[in-house]
């Protein structure tokens, strides 16, 4: 079984969540409009072509932290609103914590993940529960940690990050939002939900798709 994660997926990752969020542009506009600047589909559409075009720059043999850090990078100068920072923020820290290697195992994927959930964290001042993009990014990487140390393989556990990424997402339908312009709506915000918790679902999507068939091919 393929336990390990090559550059080529981290980029078959990015290519398919770009894939994802232009998708489902329309629908990510959707929820934010309910309770947002309704940009959010747009905004993560354009950021996303960007990011592809600037991987597309990089030659043949890249490592996951020259990836990772072009992603964030990116994202951050071509994503308006709190999207842009935070997303460019995780990977940004996930590139410094995977370092100069053409390949991650799983231990180190999970590492690379979490520290990018710890930038957003820093950057966003959220928690779970506040009907934010961490109420699915808290429990996909929780999930992927907690079926690694039980020693389920890579992509078993991506998948099960996923999965509960997806979970995450759904659970985000009746709370109130305490962070970001949702908040400014007060009991109104429940009811939708959180589009930044919606495209993070897609983002773990993308990477288990990307880890299933990296695993198919080895």
């Amino acid at each position: 079984m393929n336990t390990t994660v090559p550059t080529t997926a981290l980029i078959d990752w990015i290519s398919r969540f770009r894939d994802q969020i232009a998708n489902r542009r329309d629908w990510l506009t959707e929820l934010d409009s309910a309770i947002g600047d309704a940009d959010h589909g747009a905004n993560m559409a354009r950021g996303m072509d960007a990011v592809v075009a600037k991987l597309a720059e990089q030659g043949s043999a890249p490592t996951a932290d020259a990836v990772l850090k072009a992603v964030g990078m990116t994202l951050v100068s071509s994503v308006g609103g709190a999207s842009g920072p935070l997303y460019g923020t995780f990977f940004l820290r996930m590139g410094m914590t995977a370092g100069a290697v053409t390949e991650l195992d799983g231990p180190a994927l999970a590492a690379a993940l979490r520290a990018g959930l710890d930038g957003v964290i820093a950057r966003g001042k959220a928690q779970a529960g506040d009907k934010t993009m961490l109420d699915a990014m808290i429990p996909a990487i929780d999930a992927l940690d907690d079926r690694l140390s039980g020693g389920g393989e890579l992509s078993e556990a991506v998948a099960a990050a996923a999965s509960a990424a997806e979970q995450g997402r759904d659970e985000t339908l009746p709370l109130v939002a305490r962070k970001g312009r949702a908040s400014y709506l007060g009991e109104r915000s429940a009811g939708h939900l959180d589009p930044g918790a919606a495209s993070t679902a897609l983002l773990f999507a993308a990477l288990s798709a990307a880890l299933a068939a990296a695993t198919d091919a080895a």
